[in-house]
């Protein structure tokens, strides 16, 4: 079953790989943001949007979900770098996210904080 999941996932991502990555200016700090943020720049290298866009669901919740689900401070912060290293499901439903054990925690907080910034 989990190979399954896992075959359907990838093929999802695959296909939609293919979408522009779409950016939103943000305010974080009190300023305009005109470039990307230092998270969003990491997330452009990554396989993020494979599975999550800016304000819609497509195999992970969008973006503008998590960030109004998780208001910003130190504890989500922390809390979501870690669910980006090592992955895993049960909170937006039963798909398992991907681990990303390769990324630094430093990276994974700064992705983390652009996310958290998007609720306006």
């Amino acid at each position: 079953m989990k190979i399954k999941i896992l075959v359907a996932i990838i093929a999802l991502g695959g296909l939609s790989s293919f979408s522009e990555y779409e950016s939103i200016p943000t305010k974080y700090g009190g300023k305009d943001q005109a470039q990307p943020s230092e998270g969003e720049a990491i997330m452009k290298k990554l396989d993020c949007a494979t599975c999550h866009k800016i304000d819609k669901k497509v195999i992970g919740p969008s973006f503008l979900d998590i960030s109004k689900k998780y208001p910003m401070n130190d504890k989500n912060i922390n809390y979501l770098a870690d669910k980006i290293i090592k992955g895993g499901s049960g909170v937006w439903g039963a798909i398992p996210m991907a681990a990303h054990t390769a990324l630094k925690k430093d990276d994974a907080k700064k992705i983390a904080k652009y996310i958290l910034s998007l609720n306006k």
